[in-house]
């Protein structure tokens, strides 16, 4: 095929053509220099506007066409997964994108470019091997060159020139195509950015309408909608999901977002998924990586499978979402329709859910704090209504009614002594009763002994009141600040009496150790297990005790293996002061 004023010509040809009169060489030579810099300012001139790249590639491909005079151009991008994607291809016929992707391997110029990431050619295609000699006889393409294209060092595709039947392409070919190539870098990059800038963008307007609702005070039941409604629609995504994962796996769907809002997705919110099979729920909670199943009713097994196709997932990914260090929860998305996500959409949704962690975190956290004041307020209205009751119905009584005996004695008091030093010694009896009363629910307040001694002295007090043996350890010198001592003495104080009451233990530990700012407390026993933080228990007013001072507190309590609390609690926290006079550890 020959183009009017962009071809190459055989050195003997040339001289003939000179000395016939013909254009001389230089003069040829000229003009071709001339015309591939214009074909190349051509191409910078889109690359600076920032024309999409679909465009660059067809205007490269037509370029090059044009002044190098092959039969056919075609430039291509390399895949991840082993093929080859064309992205352009010019001929006599026009402009055209087949797409592909087309597997690598054999002998082709595709795959020597692939491999070695410098130029390749082959002057003879009668030797082609590979998948790719079947698009190579589709064209008759007699010989082909190659050249890279790389993007900020790495190689991303690859420009190939061919001729169909006659001579081999000249051998300045791929320099002449480098310039080209360049450009094509230059150009993929600035797309790159530009899709990145604009993707950054999104994201941040994305998690400021997240941020807005947290500031808010907004419900967390809408904090988990609208950060699944922003995944989605910043994934163009079908369905989007938040669930929170509990110790076990058991993920609580908490928001669903839907590009249709189909009601079967959205009334999900609540449901509890377990864990097991091959599924997105699963995997993330096994590997706490990003996870992907491309083929949801094939490939997906297991209760959270089930919930997928529910939501229509065709291709589904998924990505973790952590708060503090630990794995809160996952994010997930599926496709809308049949075509699958998107090779990034892992990556895209995992940076998502890394911002958008500290919002869910920030949510559930102002949640959890105001019902936990909530359960504190009520708690302690509660415990001052059992004392007001404890002391008018026991010790107010008990100190009435000697108050009559004495008025008795004083109204009638006997000729013989005697008989009034006996029954003075009653009224000093049952005043000493009455004192030990007052004492006892004086210890449900604050005991004394914490307030004078420490933490010591009050467990050791603790362990001789229970009915069950107390191994006791306390590796503890210094005093802590006060809330400290009194959220240790009670967890001690509570699990030692739900041993007593509901384990039907023979023996309990307890360890109290200060070390690296931390008041560590480990209660165990070996009972018959099975507490839990559940409603009405004495674990959940303990809980918001230790949370409020800024500590954490775990159970393990599986059924027939005993009861482990397990607290540690910050001794240096901010605003809590130490015991007057006594310098904190």
């Amino acid at each position: 095929m020959s183009v009017p004023g962009a071809g190459w010509v055989a050195g003997e040809e040339a001289v003939g053509q000179a000395a016939g009169g013909e254009e001389p060489m230089d003069t040829r030579a000229g003009d071709r220099i001339a015309e591939e810099r214009t074909a190349l300012r051509r191409v910078a001139v889109l690359v600076s506007r920032g024309a999409p790249p679909e465009e660059i590639f067809a205007a490269v491909a037509a370029e090059v066409w044009r002044v190098l005079g092959a039969d056919l151009t075609t430039m291509a991008r390399y895949d991840a997964d082993g093929t080859m994607t064309v992205v352009a291809r010019w001929s006599a016929a026009g402009g055209e994108r087949e797409g592909g992707p087309y597997p690598l391997g054999g002998r082709n110029v595709s795959t020597l470019v692939s491999e070695t990431g410098r130029p390749a050619r082959m002057d003879d295609y009668s030797q082609v091997s590979g998948p790719m000699a079947g698009v190579a006889r589709k064209f008759a393409v007699r010989s082909s060159v190659g050249v890279p294209v790389s993007v900020e060092g790495r190689l991303w595709g690859v420009v190939i020139v061919s001729s169909v039947g006659g001579d081999p392409l000249p051998a300045d070919t791929d320099a002449q195509l480098a310039g080209f190539t360049e450009l094509v870098g230059t150009a993929i990059a600035n797309a790159q950015a530009r899709v990145e800038l604009r993707g950054y963008a999104e994201e941040q307007a994305a998690l400021r309408q997240v941020a807005t609702l947290v500031a808010g005070g907004a419900a967390p039941e809408e904090v988990f909608a609208a950060v699944a409604a922003e995944a989605g629609r910043l994934l163009g995504a079908g369905v989007t999901g938040v669930g929170r994962y509990d110790l076990d796996g058991v993920a609580t769907v908490l928001g669903v977002w839907s590009s249709t809002g189909a009601a079967v997705p959205l009334s999900c919110v609540g449901t509890r998924v377990s864990p097991g099979g091959q599924n997105l729920t699963t995997l993330v909670f096994q590997t706490r990586q990003p996870a992907r199943i491309d083929d949801y009713s094939r490939n997906a097994t297991g209760a959270a499978a089930v919930v997928g196709r529910d939501w229509g997932y065709h291709t589904g990914a998924a990505a973790p979402i952590t708060a503090g260090g630990q794995l809160w929860g996952l994010m997930s998305v599926g496709s809308a329709g049949e075509e699958p996500l998107p090779g990034d959409t892992e990556a895209r949704l995992a940076a998502f859910t890394e911002l958008a962690a500290t919002a869910v975190a920030n949510a559930e956290a102002q949640a959890a704090l105001a019902a936990s004041r909530a359960r504190i307020v009520a708690a302690a209205d509660q415990a001052r209504r059992r004392i007001e009751r404890d002391l008018h119905d026991g010790a107010q009584q008990r100190l009435v009614t000697l108050a009559l005996q004495v008025r008795e004695l004083q109204a009638a008091i006997p000729p013989d002594p005697g008989e009034l030093v006996k029954r003075l010694d009653c009224v000093a009896a049952g005043l000493e009763a009455a004192l030990a009363e007052l004492r006892e629910c004086a210890r449900g307040i604050h005991p004394a002994v914490l307030t004078e001694g420490g933490l010591r002295p009050a467990l050791q007090a603790l362990a001789r009141r229970c009915p069950v043996p107390v191994n006791l350890h306390v590796q503890v010198t210094d005093r802590a600040p006060q809330p400290v001592e009194v959220a240790a003495y009670y967890v001690v104080s509570e699990a030692l009496t739900n041993t007593a009451k509901h384990a039907r233990a023979t023996a309990a530990d307890v360890e109290v150790a200060a070390g690296d700012g931390m008041l560590r407390v480990s209660v165990r026993d070996d009972g018959r297990g099975g507490a839990a933080f559940g409603h009405g228990s004495g674990l959940v007013g303990l809980k918001d005790r230790v949370e409020a001072v800024g500590g954490r507190i775990l159970l393990d309590s599986p059924p027939s293996s005993g009861t482990t609390l397990n607290v540690d609690i910050p001794i240096g926290q901010v605003g809590y002061p130490p015991v007057s006079g006594i310098r904190p550890h």
